[in-house]
């Protein structure tokens, strides 16, 4: 009979203590884990839109229009390049956008105020370097100087982050100088 009466408590006992966690602990361990999981695919897409911004960036200043007057360009191709440059500012305004839009999804989860400062910083700058009146060579070339340190410092292996960590402060603070400097324009 004791071993009945043993058997039963513990039975109950499980089901019971299973049913209060599955009511109680599951829902909010559930509701975290989807949490971490949509900060990690932000975080995934903040690295994926500066790779656009650096990538793009570089085939704009790699990939010039050819002049008006060049023999060697039919007006066909000309059109073609100009299109494809056009496809690839358009990318940029899109990932500096969506950037400056979610910078509170992806950012705010990271350990230091720093970083945090650093990466809202970095998006609205970059969103407002597309959106001002500057000459494309001069946002391309601003906007690869504010991309590169941001990109290395929050996704570069950590030997990489590590070794460039003050320089890439530093060409920061100085771009965002220029940036926002009396005499740069807008």
């Amino acid at each position: 009979m004791n071993i009945v009466w043993t058997i039963a408590v513990a039975a109950v006992t499980a089901v019971v203590t299973a049913t209060a966690a599955g009511l109680t602990v599951t829902p909010r361990l559930d509701a975290r884990t989807k949490r971490i999981g949509e900060a990690h695919a932000a975080r995934d897409a903040f690295n994926t839109h500066l790779t656009t911004v650096l990538m793009a960036s570089a085939r704009l200043r790699n990939v010039q229009l050819p002049a008006a007057d060049d023999p060697t360009c039919t007006p066909v191709v000309r059109e073609r390049l100009a299109a494809e440059r056009e496809r690839w500012l358009r990318q940029i305004d899109e990932a500096t956008q969506w950037m400056n839009d979610h910078v509170a999804t992806f950012a705010g989860g990271w350990p230091s105020q720093r970083l945090i400062d650093f990466a809202v910083a970095y998006c609205g700058h970059a969103r407002m370097l597309m959106l001002s009146e500057r000459e494309e060579a001069a946002k391309l070339e601003l906007l690869g100087d504010l991309t590169l340190p941001v990109q290395r410092q929050f996704f570069g292996f950590w030997w990489t982050r590590a070794r460039h960590f003050h320089a890439d402060h530093a060409l920061f603070a100085e771009t965002v100088t220029r940036l926002t400097a009396p005499s740069a324009g807008a």
